[in-house]
């Protein structure tokens, strides 16, 4: 199964959102930075990599925080890691990207995301996964889902 490693990268209580360009797949739709693990690679190390390729930033204090597993119509399954990234060097750039935007999470819901991200965006918005105490122990899932 396919892994994709994917950031919640944080500033000053907001999370960096990217919005596809019109010649990509899923056009204009909204995600979080990140990309498939490669082959060798753990997911922490695709996140360090991605983060770099996309955003020109270097990721130095992250945590994964949820892990799911989800299948776009007509293809295999997918698992979708994501990773609290709460220190990084640099400003992020992206011309991989059509937009980008720091958004509160309680926002998140208002904005068109990939049909992937949904439940990461429903969890975010309800106050979950960014903060060490943000959400009660029952809330708290193991990232090792998929």
């Amino acid at each position: 199964m396919t892994t994709v490693a994917v950031a919640l990268l944080e500033r000053e209580g907001k999370v960096l959102i990217c919005r596809r360009r019109n010649d990509q797949a899923h056009s204009g739709k909204w995600e979080f930075p990140g990309g498939k693990v490669e082959p060798g690679e753990r997911p922490g190390q695709a996140l360090v990599r991605e983060l770099g390729e996309e955003l020109g930033v270097l990721a130095e204090a992250f945590e994964e925080v949820c892990r799911y597993e989800y299948a776009y119509p007509g293809k295999p399954a997918i698992c979708l890691a994501f990773f609290r990234v709460d220190r990084y060097a640099g400003s992020p750039q992206g011309a991989q990207f059509a937009d980008m935007k720091w958004e509160a999470c309680e926002a998140l819901p208002a904005y068109d995301f990939l049909e992937g991200d949904a439940r990461i965006v429903r969890e975010l918005s309800a106050g979950l996964h960014l903060a060490a105490t943000d959400s009660p122990a029952s809330h708290r899932r193991s990232p090792a889902v998929c």
